[in-house]
């Protein structure tokens, strides 16, 4: 179960961190990710993190604006979404790839999803 918080309206330049809750499984099992999509278009990878937090991945059209990050303590995965642009605006989805063994930007590859969070970024 995965539960997305931190969404909002912003202005461009702004931040915004986002944090997903995960509970009922184990987390450490899990490669996590987080994947928008805006109206009219297709759910997109956005940043990823493998089960133990060591390697970070990213689409190229966040890189070096937005960090992921995952305390497998908490249970909690995070995106640090700085310099927001208009076209970041989407739902967010927190996603969970179950056992994986490739740091996948695949939405098929995601079994479990959370409920998304609305971020807007006017100009």
């Amino acid at each position: 179960h995965l539960v997305e918080s931190g969404g909002g309206l912003v202005q461009a330049g702004d931040s915004l961190r986002l944090s997903c809750a995960a509970s009922g499984d184990i987390f450490t099992d899990y490669v996590m990710a987080w994947f928008r999509q805006a109206p009219g278009k297709e759910r997109e990878f956005v940043a990823g993190v493998s089960k133990l937090g060591e390697t970070p991945y990213y689409a190229d059209s966040v890189k070096g604006r937005f960090t992921v990050s995952r305390d497998n303590g908490k249970n909690r995965l995070y995106l640090q979404m700085n310099s927001l642009r208009p076209e970041d605006a989407a739902v967010y989805y927190c996603a969970a790839y179950y056992k994986g063994i490739l740091l996948s930007r695949q939405v098929a590859d995601f079994g479990s999803w959370g409920q998304g969070t609305q971020v807007t970024v006017s100009s």
